[in-house]
């Protein structure tokens, strides 16, 4: 069978597609891996180095917003890289009463869908949160996220929407043997 131009050039798109899907991917346990408490990036300051690079991966038109019954009202809706900062900045930059001990994030069920260079993303995702006075809960969320790639080539947040899935309450001390700090990426 002869090579084409036009097949060369069916190939390249695909190839295209599978590399954006990788970025994409990455880009979002990027997130999320920031998002982890305690901080697993060694060495990173867990309050500013944190939001830091959290606002590396947004574009400057984002939008980062909860909805549904029950997130719209509590995490509401951020236009813009100032105010995403800002949302940050109130989750991780005050003293937390009680303290975040725990929270890791799990990402499932994921869907992604490139087209040139716009795509959107859907996830469900599972983080269980446990705090210094002793109470704990399971969290569920259905991400429905965009992205664009950047004129650098890098692909950057759009949109970050979450939507609950459930919540529910874990007994005290269901989980042990958990680090204050995390080490992983220590030189």
């Amino acid at each position: 069978m002869p090579v084409t131009d036009e097949t060369i050039a069916a190939l390249v798109r695909r190839i295209e597609v599978l590399e954006a899907e990788a970025d994409i991917r990455r880009l979002e346990a990027r997130y999320m891996f920031l998002c982890d408490t305690p901080l697993p990036e060694y060495g990173v300051d867990p309050e500013a180095g944190r939001i830091d690079r959290i606002m590396d991966l947004y574009t400057d038109d984002a939008v980062w917003e909860g909805v549904g019954e029950y997130y719209n009202g509590q995490f509401g809706r951020a236009e813009g890289k100032a105010a995403i900062r800002a949302h940050f900045e109130a989750f991780w930059g005050e003293k937390r009463d009680p303290a975040l001990l725990l929270n890791c994030h799990y990402l499932t069920s994921e869907q992604i869908h490139v087209d040139g260079d716009t795509a959107t993303g859907q996830w469900v995702h599972m983080q269980p949160w446990i705090f210094s006075d002793g109470k704990a809960l399971l969290r569920s969320s259905r991400l429905n996220n965009a992205f664009r790639k950047e004129p650098d080539g890098t692909w950057k947040f759009t949109r970050t929407r979450t939507e609950n899935v459930f919540i529910a309450p874990l007994p005290a001390g269901w989980a042990s043997d958990f680090p204050a700090a995390s080490v992983l990426m220590k030189p």
